[in-house]
C-alpha cells in the first residue's frame, strides 16, 4: 500500500493495482455487514477520498428500517452516509485542484451540471442528480469514495474531521435561513431542536437573526438550543406557540410533524415566511385561511445549492459549532449501532462513523 494515499502502488507498466477496503453494506431492512470491496479508481474530473467521518442522518436510519423513503427503495445491497470528510487519495485525469493530502468536505449530490436547473443555478433541482445513499447510488460507510473534484470542497486544519462531515447537514441549514431570507434583524421559529433544527438555529444567528425561538418535547435538545444560543425555547408539551410575546417574521419548520407545522404557522405574523424542512408524511393540512388572510408564504426546501463556501468560512469563524453536536463516536463495524443511536437514547444528537477504525 502507498503510504502516502493508502491506495496501493501502481504495478510495472504503470497501472494501479485495486487494493480492498471495507464498507458497511445494507443488504435488507435491519440487515448491515462489512464487506471488502475495491478501492474505486477515479475517473476524468474526479478525485478519491480517504474518509474520516461520516455523519448519521436521519435518511440513513428510515432506509435502515424500512428498505425505503418515498420513491427511492432499496433494491439492491447499498452503502449508506451522505454526511462525509475526509482526506484526497488520488486524483483522476484533468484535476489540479484539490491536491492530493488536501482535507476536504464532501458534496453528496453531483448533478449533471447540463440540465435548465444547474444553467439557472438551481443544481439540488436537476432530475439527473446523483446522491450519496440514494438508491442505487452508494453513499460513504465506506473507507474510500469517489466524488466530482468540484464538489470535494478543501476545509482548514481549524474545522475538524467530524465538523467537516457535519457542513452536509449546516448546509441544510444555510439554505433554509436563504428560502426564508433570514437577515439582520429577522424573528425566527424553528420547529424541532434535532441536528437539522439545531444547525438551522446557529445559521439563523449567524445571519443576522435578533430573536430565534426554538421548539421541542425534548428537554435535553432544548437546553443544548439555549446553549447555541436561543433567545428562548419552549416545550410544547406544556406550552404553546400562540403565547409567544411576538409573532415570528420566519418559521423554519424542522421537525416534519403534521400537529407542530400547523400550530407554528398560525403563530406567524402577516406576510411571514414558513419554510418547511423537515420530512414527515407524503401531505400535510395547512391552515389555510391563515396562510390565506395573513399573506404567508410556504415554501420546500430540497437539499442545497452553493451553500459549502458560507458553511466553511462560518465554521472556520468559530460562528458556528459543529463540534458540539456529535454525542457518540462509532467504528465502521458499529454501523448498526450507530443507526438506531439516536433511537435508543434520547440524549443523543448527531453520531459519526469513523471508517478508518
Amino acid at each position: 500500500m502507498s503510504a502516502s494515499t493508502g491506495l496501493a502502488a501502481p504495478a510495472p507498466g504503470g497501472v494501479r493495482q485495486i487494493a480492498p477496503m471495507r464498507a458497511a453494506v445494507l443488504r435488507g431492512i435491519g440487515d448491515v455487514v462489512v464487506e471488502e470491496r475495491s478501492v474505486p479508481e477515479a475517473g476524468p474530473g474526479q478525485v478519491v477520498v480517504r474518509v474520516a467521518s461520516v455523519g448519521v442522518c436521519g435518511s440513513d436510519t428510515h432506509y435502515y428500517e424500512h428498505g425505503r423513503i418515498g420513491r427511492f427503495v432499496v433494491e439492491s445491497p447499498l452503502v449508506l452516509g451522505h454526511e462525509a470528510s475526509g482526506e484526497v487519495a488520488a486524483l483522476g485525469p484533468g484535476v489540479t485542484s484539490p491536491v492530493v493530502g488536501q482535507r476536504v468536505s464532501v458534496e453528496p449530490g453531483i448533478p449533471d451540471l447540463t440540465c435548465a436547473q444547474c444553467l439557472a443555478g438551481r443544481y439540488n433541482l436537476c432530475p439527473g442528480m446523483r446522491f450519496f445513499a440514494t438508491p442505487p447510488v452508494d453513499g460513504a460507510f465506506a473507507e474510500y469514495v469517489v466524488v466530482h473534484a468540484a464538489f470535494a470542497h478543501p476545509v482548514p486544519d481549524t474545522v475538524s474531521d467530524d465538523a467537516a462531515a457535519l457542513l452536509e447537514p449546516l448546509s441544510v441549514g444555510i439554505w433554509a435561513c436563504r428560502k426564508g431570507r433570514v437577515g439582520p434583524g429577522s424573528r425566527v421559529l424553528i420547529t424541532g431542536a434535532g441536528p437539522i433544527g439545531l444547525v438551522s438555529l446557529q445559521a439563523a444567528l449567524a445571519f443576522g437573526a435578533t430573536e430565534v425561538v426554538v421548539s421541542d418535547v425534548n428537554p435535553a435538545r432544548l437546553a443544548l438550543a439555549r446553549e447555541l444560543g436561543a433567545t428562548e425555547t419552549v416545550d410544547v408539551r406544556t406550552a404553546d406557540l400562540a403565547d409567544l410575546p411576538r409573532p415570528p417574521e420566519v418559521l423554519l419548520e424542522c421537525s416534519g410533524h403534521p400537529a407542530a407545522t400547523g400550530d407554528a404557522i398560525r403563530a406567524l405574523g402577516p406576510a411571514a415566511r414558513a419554510v418547511l424542512v423537515g420530512m414527515g408524511g407524503d401531505e400535510l393540512r395547512l391552515p389555510l385561511s391563515v396562510v390565506q388572510e395573513r399573506e404567508l408564504e410556504v415554501t420546500g426546501t430540497f437539499r442545497y445549492a452553493g451553500t459549502w463556501p458560507t458553511a466553511i468560512a462560518l465554521v472556520a469563524a468559530g460562528r458556528i459549532d459543529l463540534d458540539r453536536l456529535v454525542t457518540g463516536t462509532y467504528r465502521l463495524d458499529q454501523a448498526a449501532d450507530a443507526l438506531v443511536a439516536g433511537r435508543r437514547d434520547p440524549q443523543s444528537v448527531k453520531v459519526v462513523v469513523h471508517p478508518q477504525t
